[in-house]
């Protein structure tokens, strides 16, 4: 260890203050006043949403009965007084739905308040949407408007924020509907609402609840029907605005009740029991009334940001720019919305509108002298802008600069930062041309001191001069000494941008020089796991622990961009310098190391790579799974992607034969593993063994399956995600339903029924499936099994389209793309009875008959309905000659006689009288013509849906 680690290390070890124990979450359990005095403290340990986690996670845990199966949740007292705990600290967050949702995962936040419906009394058996709110008692209706309003907030925020609406489940689409008519009927409710407190819930545990006092209109906190109303039209709002990408009616819904909470809020006291982000709904208002048009630039109340999109909308651009320079000076607009604004332009020139660039260019300029008064870093985009600058646009900056200053007498802070700007710039331009004309500005010879000029330009000069001895291009930041006069914004740029270790160490040194703040914060951006983020926060050197932070965050990134060069640079270094203080951070980059190798060599395997890895790195793969150290923190995806790589490598003799026993007992992804591998070895059997099988089925079944207790649907309560009725779960493969088997590969190994389905997270079953399929044919597209499979998914989620497209891909893998016959194994009868159903939801009934003759025996019955039909949606005649079944065709001439329909009957007439088709023909011939036309219109219908 070297003399400077050494006396970092005395440091951190003889000024570490000694740290109070925490509280353990059963000391609540032992002392019922425990917690109403922990809550009280300024900061408690742990704090209020650690306890609900803490108490429901306890609450929740299986237990194990005497034949060592797995049982749900107990229902007794100790589980019931966990379960009312962490209601009580909810009740002392005031049931603060942003806090909770900012500190709770959404199932732990779901639980909670299912249980927050179960103590209310909310009626079991009922939907919400079928309650008259007016008629429950208060805390009954407020804790049915909590749910509701924490459901369409998870629905939207958490969906719409990475999908379109459109893109919602039904179930999700129906339970939002629900939501939002139980809560726009709280808006009809004009009395006073109350929530339970502490008081209430200790009343509701001494059974004093008998007597009505928790259920009376006194009982627990007065909310006014003006507060709630507040809350709500917010969140009616929000949802609404959320909608309104995909339905535009929608905001103007928003926009109305953004108006009511603006209303309210005036109205209001006090906002005490409102919980909502004024500035976020100023935010919302205004857009709202851009997006509806429902603002008057010459109204005096019209804001800053109705002017800007009224000229937009005005198509008014060159005064856009004229308002962004006057702002620079007033600084009313948000940067954000400033660069939102930009970032339009830019979409609108990427859709291809012509004359915009110069004007992106003048707001990119614009922006980046407001980020420069305000001494923020400069965007990358305006820094692109000075590669190549046109005089025309020097000149646009230097105005932009001069404009932008207060003109009376700007301030100090200004003048500096403007002064610096001016620099940047200067160093920025190689033109030495251009150089001279910012170096000979009014504002440049006002704001540098003379001595100051001479040294830049001098500086400007002998860089020309290097750049035309040498030929080479002008030199990067990294080649300024460090002692040149920069800014902190720069460098914290540039330790944004660089990879180079040692350059980031430098950078690091330099700005802890000017200044002591915490530098692993500069970039929102990076970011470490949870799992080590309290190791790295307690290195006590600063600077060690901003180093150790951006190393690792930037390694991972790397990562995660499959840039495995730069992540093993940072990496190396990070564990070079942990080592010298820290055994345990040594062990976190070494395990994050193999990781790094692990996911490079599955990328290599990903891209074609048929190579093996390296025996080295199989064996640091064993040492990791073997590894037992003391209070190391461990990420989750290590282990699991460990496992998976020694499953995808066949490594199945050391998963079944040489791991320890000891591990398969103690670590959950070596035994899944171990019986994975297990039930891959023994798969090319004669008879293929059901025992290992069985196993694996077991602990899948468990590992999807979901305690009663914490499914509502039961006793009535309503959970985001409603739970398939059995008889329509895709894992009912004895019924042998036509509407909702998936077929696929090897299923005689599996257990053929399902003793307690009910127990079964049915949804999560569908969802891992889907997701496992649609994998595994990024890896072998071709592969017709999987393909069947995927379709049959499709097909029983009613994604009809889909389906067809991917039967249709699963007959021309194995057949030529049509050219050959598909085999009877992969088109069997209820493969070709899907794709009839399909076409037919599709309104293709000319394509329905025609694939009613592949069936072993045809279908006429299904066939001649099709073909009454008279609203279909494919090209009818034009598949006639595809049909070879002479009495569909008799029956077409039927039906278009009858419909008057000649020119449809005459190509029907021409078809049956083809010689090929005629019944006295050899078997062989009217073979060969049918297999003609299968062969035909699989090849149109690729045509179509691929």
């Amino acid at each position: 260890m070297s003399a400077e680690a050494a006396d970092r290390v005395a440091a951190v070890t003889s000024s570490r203050p000694s740290t109070p124990l925490q509280t353990s979450w059963f000391e609540f359990l032992l002392d019922g006043s425990l917690l109403e005095k922990h809550l009280q403290k300024s900061n408690p340990d742990p704090t209020p949403v650690q306890l609900i986690v803490q108490f429901l996670e306890q609450a929740s845990k299986p237990s194990v009965n005497e034949q060592n199966q797995v049982q749900p949740p107990a229902d007794n007292r100790r589980n019931r007084t966990l379960k009312l705990l962490a209601l009580k600290v909810a009740a002392h967050m005031k049931w603060d739905l942003d806090s909770l949702e900012k500190g709770l995962t959404i199932p732990v936040l779901n639980m909670l308040l299912n249980e927050l419906l179960c103590v209310s009394k909310v009626p079991p058996g009922v939907k919400h949407v079928d309650l008259d709110l007016s008629t429950l008692p208060p805390t009954t209706a407020m804790a049915v408007i909590i749910y509701n309003r924490w459901a369409i907030r998870t629905i939207f925020h958490g969906c719409v924020s990475v999908f379109s609406p459109v893109l919602l489940s039904p179930q999700l689409k129906e339970q939002a509907t629900d939501s939002i008519t139980v809560l726009e009927g709280a808006l009809q409710l004009k009395k006073d609402f109350y929530v339970h407190t502490l008081r209430t819930l200790d009343l509701l545990a001494a059974d004093a609840a008998a007597n009505g006092e928790t259920e009376s209109s006194t009982a627990g906190l007065r909310i006014s029907a003006d507060d709630l109303h507040c809350q709500v039209h917010y969140d009616l709002g929000g949802i609404f605005f959320q909608q309104g990408c995909t339905d535009q009616p929608t905001y103007e819904k928003a926009r109305d009740h953004f108006r009511q909470t603006k209303e309210l809020l005036k109205k209001l006291d006090s906002t005490v029991h409102v919980h909502l982000d004024e500035k976020r709904l100023a935010g919302y208002w205004n857009a709202c009334r851009a997006l509806t048009g429902d603002c008057d630039p010459c109204d005096p109340q019209t804001t800053p940001y109705d002017q800007i999109n009224s000229l937009i909308r005005a198509h008014n651009y060159q005064a856009v720019i004229e308002a962004f320079i006057k702002d620079n000076v007033s600084r009313s607009l948000p940067n954000h919305f400033r660069r939102s604004v930009l970032r339009e332009f830019l979409y609108k020139v990427q859709q291809g509108e012509s004359g915009l660039d110069e004007v992106c260019h003048k707001l990119c300029v614009c922006n980046a002298v407001r980020d420069a008064l305000e001494g923020e870093i400069l965007s990358i985009r305006f820094q692109q802008l000075l590669l190549k600058p046109s005089k025309r646009m020097v000149d646009f900056i230097l105005e932009v600069c001069t404009r932008s200053l207060e003109k009376d007498r700007p301030s100090e802070t200004s003048r500096r930062n403007m002064a610096g700007f001016m620099k940047t710039l200067c160093e920025s331009l190689e033109d030495l041309s251009l150089v001279f004309v910012v170096s000979s500005h009014k504002l440049f010879m006002e704001l540098l001191k003379e001595e100051e000029r001479k040294v830049l330009v001098e500086q400007m000069r002998k860089r020309s001069a290097t750049i035309n001895l040498s030929a080479k291009p002008l030199p990067s930041f990294y080649d300024i000494p460090a002692s040149a006069s920069v800014n902190i914004g720069q460098l914290e740029q540039q330790l944004i941008l660089s990879l180079e270790p040692r350059r980031i160490r430098q950078i690091l040194i330099e700005l802890h020089g000017m200044t002591e703040r915490p530098f692993w914060r500069v970039n929102s951006k990076w970011e470490v796991p949870p799992d080590y983020i309290n190791v790295i926060l307690g290195i006590k050197d600063n600077l060690t622990k901003d180093l150790v932070y951006i190393l690792m965050a930037k390694g991972l990134h790397c990562i995660s961009i499959k840039d495995f060069v730069h992540a093993r640079l940072l990496f190396s270094a990070c564990l070079e310098l942990v080592t010298e203080f820290s055994p345990k951070l040594r062990q976190v980059m070494l395990n994050e190391m193999l990781l790094l190798e692990v996911r490079a060599h599955e990328t290599m395997a990903a891209e074609g790579s048929k190579e093996r890895p390296p025996p080295d790195l199989v064996s640091r793969v064993r040492g990791y799974l073997e590894m037992r150290i003391h209070d190391l923190p461990l990420r989750q995806v290590v282990g699991e992607e460990c496992v998976a790589f020694m499953l995808n490598w066949r490594e199945n003799d050391y998963l079944t034969l040489q791991v320890p026993p000891s591990l398969v007992m103690n670590n959950p992804y070596i035994k899944l593993g171990q019986l994975l591998a297990s039930t891959c070895k023994e798969l090319p059997g004669p008879k293929e063994s059901r025992r290992t099988a069985k196993e694996l089925w077991d602990v899948v079944v468990q590992i999807c399956s979901v305690s009663i207790q914490h499914k509502r649907n039961s006793d009535g309560r309503v959970g985001l995600i409603k739970q398939r009725e059995s008889s329509m779960g895709i894992l009912q493969r004895y019924d042998d339903d036509i509407v909702n088997e998936v077929t696929a590969e090897h299923l005689s190994i599996w257990p053929s029924t399902l003793p307690n389905i009910q127990a079964v997270d049915v949804e999560a079953v569908a969802v891992t499936v889907k997701e496992l399929v649609s994998y595994a044919l990024t890896l072998n597209p071709n592969n017709q099994s999987w393909l069947i499979t995927q379709a049959d998914i499709y097909f029983v989620t009613n994604q009809y389209s889909a389906a067809l497209n991917l039967y249709l891909q699963a007959g021309a893998v194995c057949s030529d793309f049509f050219t050959k016959a598909v085999p009877p194994d992969v088109y069997t009868d209820q493969v070709l009875k899907r794709m009839i159903k399909c076409c037919s939801m599709m309104n293709c009934h000319t394509q329905v008959a025609v694939l009613c003759q592949f069936l072993r025996e045809v279908d006429y019955m299904t066939a001649f309905k099709a073909l009454q039909e008279q609203n279909s949606h494919d090209a009818m005649d034009s598949f006639y000659d595809y049909i070879w079944d002479v009495t569909i065709l008799e029956y077409l001439t039927h039906i278009h006689h009858k419909r008057g329909e000649t020119e449809k009957r005459q190509i029907a007439i021409k078809a049956i009288g083809q010689t090929e088709l005629n019944t006295s023909n050899p078997e062989e011939v009217l073979q060969l013509a049918a297999h003609k036309r299968k062969k035909r219109f699989l090849q149109a219908m690729a045509k179509l849906y691929f």
